[in-house]
């Protein structure tokens, strides 16, 4: 299909996947009508400047750290909530910018992550069978008949709660609240308890000798906004295509079609098809897109849904979210990096080790083993380096609470703790300390592959 004859609604003539069985398509049509009303959540000018960020990362500039709960949920709607994940999500900024000497581009899994693919359209429970549970802008995540029954008026309650979840975020991020001084400070506070206190308490020390000497010579948050502000982006998994489409705008400076849902949206693993709907919307919006890649996606058909999405090869267009697990990461990684550097394409390459190490325990909980995600972590920036590629982002699933979710890090969580604090609406999540955890990781990695760049670059020059 040209590219001309793209429109928001032409995915409905596509075929299309994990999209929700509504009886009464009138009363959805009512609420997609209410929805195209509603104001933009976000603005395109905001969108393109995060496609500006993400170029940089591209060219390996800047690094991507994109992260927030796996499904956003009604109940859970709580300013307390949104300022400790912000707060966590700062604290990993501030390591792997200062450990590592690189810009941090900064976009939550927030302000509209409410829908969920699933692997099969039913759940049971015992001998009861019901439709699964696809997040909060859908159903209802109790196991009950009436609750399981997708309901248009969700998507209402959706687009106002990310409206107060922006509304909040962005008070924090221009408000001072993101002040690099309280990023230390709390930094300070979280090494008193943690089992790696050594480790936080090593970088606040270099931090406040940094502050110091900035203040000295004239350089503070008062008279540098830089200092105390930061950007801060929005994305969710673009599902819900009647959602999207409502909220769909045109750009009144370019005549630019954005998607005003988010900043970024991505299209999942279970939806990439380059002939179905999801493929169709993304590829004629603005917005910086990501693409799920994972074992099933063979070279030739990741070429070709670069070829869909970013058909100007565009620089910040198209971020390759890898999800294979740390035993196949090996396997299928070098391959479609190869290829896409064969053929000059400008990506950014990130890696979510959460989705492809998903285990069962005993106890019949669903775990992410925590030194499985570091050991995806390590291979993936170990491929990039023995390509001559670029490691450019970290997809996380991650809390600012302190849940059990996710079995290992260092208090070392067990199976037997899972049930202690297990809250996830959907899939297990880092909590804050396994989250910094995380970033010391990177910021480690970063530091390795920027010396070796800079070693690289002398052997050349001589």
């Amino acid at each position: 299909m040209p590219a001309q004859s793209w429109s928001p609604s032409s995915w409905r003539s596509k075929p299309i996947q994990q999209v929700p069985a509504y009886s009464d398509p009138f009363a959805l049509g009512e609420v997609e009508r209410q929805l195209s009303g509603f104001p933009p959540l976000v603005f395109a000018g905001e969108a393109r400047k995060l496609q500006r960020m993400l170029a940089e990362v591209a060219e390996g500039e800047a690094f991507l750290l994109q992260g927030g709960d796996c499904a956003e949920s009604f109940a859970e709607h709580d300013a307390n909530n949104i300022r400790d994940f912000f707060r966590v999500f700062l604290q990993m900024a501030v390591v792997m910018t200062f450990a590592a000497a690189s810009p941090v581009v900064k976009v939550g899994r927030i302000a509209g992550q409410f829908a969920k693919p699933r692997s099969a359209p039913t759940e049971k429970v015992g001998d009861a069978e019901l439709p699964s549970y696809r997040g909060d802008i859908v159903n209802d995540i109790s196991f009950d008949a009436a609750a399981r029954v997708p309901d248009p008026q969700r998507q209402l309650m959706a687009y106002r709660q990310s409206a107060a979840t922006l509304n909040l975020i962005r008070a924090f991020a221009m408000g001072g609240y993101a002040n690099l001084e309280n990023a230390h400070r709390w930094m300070l506070g979280f090494v008193k308890d943690s089992p790696q206190s050594h480790r936080y308490q090593e970088l606040a020390d270099r931090i406040t000798e940094t502050l110091g000497f900035m203040r000295a010579i004239g350089l503070d948050p008062e008279g540098h906004p830089e200092m105390r502000q930061t950007d801060f982006y929005t994305s969710h998994e673009a599902l819900l295509l009647g959602y999207e489409e409502a909220l769909t705008r045109i750009d009144s400076t370019t005549g630019d079609h954005y998607a005003t849902s988010g900043h970024m949206i991505w299209i999942g693993d279970r939806t990439r098809q380059p002939d179905h709907a999801h493929v169709e919307y993304a590829r004629g919006v603005k917005n910086p897109l990501g693409l799920k890649c994972g074992p099933s996606l063979a070279p030739d058909e990741l070429l070709r849904l670069i070829d869909l999405l970013n058909p100007g090869n565009e620089a910040g267009r198209l971020t390759l979210i890898c999800r294979f697990g740390a035993d196949k990461v090996g396997d299928h990684l070098p391959g479609l990096v190869r290829a896409v550097a064969r053929e000059g394409r400008k990506v950014v390459w990130s890696c979510d080790p959460m989705h492809g190490n998903t285990v069962k325990a005993a106890s019949g909980y669903k775990t992410r083993p925590f030194d499985k995600i570091m050991s995806e972590i390590r291979t993936f920036f170990a491929v990039h380096q023995a390509e001559g590629t670029y490691a450019g982002g970290i997809h996380l699933e991650m809390t600012g609470k302190n849940v059990t979710e996710c079995t290992g890090g260092a208090r070392a969580i067990s199976e037997a703790d899972l049930h202690d604090r297990y809250h996830t609406y959907c899939d297990p999540r880092l909590n804050a300390e396994q989250a910094i955890e995380v970033a010391f990781l990177v910021a480690e990695l970063l530091k390795a592959e920027r010396l070796g760049r800079g070693r690289r670059e002398a052997d050349a020059a001589e």
